[in-house]
């Protein structure tokens, strides 16, 4: 900070920074009784859209439509922003008869809005209505309407929109999320999603990040097999730096690395590799589920310094295998 600014004569208020955070918490507190019927039936309207999710507002409403409809799409929600003044210029495009149109607008009378209302209802789309007003001509030609009440806004003008917004924020998650819960989106929905960024990678399962994908030839060994039989049968098996050995139930029994290996050749030449596997195998060795977090496989080569751990099923049957390089190279590591 500048000396000028340390010195500054100008003296900021900030009991009444409190009171905006106040008045905001407060407003949203009595939103509650606005989840009833109408709500209900709104969840059910994006639940069972088989269209998009079309969000629309203008203004500071606009900008809290952009998030609504970000988190709608990744929620398990397909969904864009349509801009109400872009929409008589070529964006109308984008609607489908299958879809759904929220449209947020605290006062309901905004002209760009009104004349979004007359095209939605051209093309006989459904309208959930996010107003302050019941009123209102957003209201009245809305399908379901959720509507706010007054708000005092708490700028000190009272005509900046603050509370209202917020309002309007925290009723779009509650959508959003209900309409995620009754969908069972799963975690591994979510990194579907956000590949990209640090939740994705940290939410990221064990299956996403194996090396070996559904139906791949597995290197995998039975319990009386030679090494030299392992060795060919795993010949042409893609990059892996173990074996895994199953009992006669297609179960896991145990693992054979490149370390064993090498320590039994060093120990018994070429008479090793008529030796049986599951005397050579490291028995109960660690596994993890296919459906565990790529975070806990880390914490397992972390913990027991190892460098292949296979991925099994409910059943404890051979699904993959996953390699200390495979979590490095998705920097789930750290």
């Amino acid at each position: 900070m500048k000396t000028d600014e340390l010195h500054s004569t100008v003296e900021f208020d900030l009991d009444y920074a409190r009171t905006v955070i106040g008045a905001e918490a407060e407003a949203i507190a009595a939103m509650a009784p606005i989840v009833d019927e109408s709500f209900a039936r709104a969840v059910a309207m994006i639940y069972h859209c088989t269209g998009s999710c079309i969000v629309s507002g203008i203004g500071k409403a606009g900008i809290i439509g952009r998030k609504i409809s970000a988190t709608l799409a990744s929620t398990g929600t397909p969904s864009h922003f349509l801009h109400p003044a872009e929409a008589v210029h070529g964006d109308l495009g984008r609607l489908r008869p299958n879809d759904i149109v929220i449209v947020l607008s605290y006062g309901g009378e905004t002209d760009e809005i009104i004349r979004l209302i007359n095209l939605v209802k051209q093309l006989q789309i459904r309208l959930i209505a996010v107003t302050g007003d019941w009123d209102s001509t957003l209201s009245r030609y809305s399908d379901v309407v959720l509507c706010m009440g007054k708000v005092h806004e708490a700028c000190p003008l009272g005509v900046a929109p603050s509370v209202s917004t917020t309002c309007m924020l925290a009723l779009g998650d509650a959508l959003a999320f209900t309409v995620m819960k009754a969908r069972k989106f799963r975690v591994e929905d979510y990194v579907r999603f956000h590949p990209g960024g640090s939740l994705g990678r940290t939410l990221m399962t064990v299956e996403q990040s194996m090396m070996f994908q559904p139906g791949e030839k597995l290197p995998l060994a039975r319990i009386d097999d030679t090494v030299a039989a392992m060795l060919a049968a795993t010949r042409d098996v893609k990059r892996h730096g173990a074996v895994m050995v199953v009992d006669g139930d297609g179960r896991l029994a145990g693992i054979v690395t490149d370390g064993d290996l090498r320590r039994l050749v060093t120990q018994e030449g070429a008479a090793g590799f008529e030796r049986r596997v599951g005397d050579v195998m490291t028995a109960g060795c660690k596994r993890i589920r296919a459906d565990a977090l790529a975070a806990e496989a880390t914490a397992l080569f972390h913990k027991y310094r190892i460098d292949e751990l296979p991925v099994v099923d409910g059943e404890d049957r051979p699904l993959g295998l996953i390699d200390v390089q495979d979590i490095v190279t998705i920097k789930v590591v750290g």
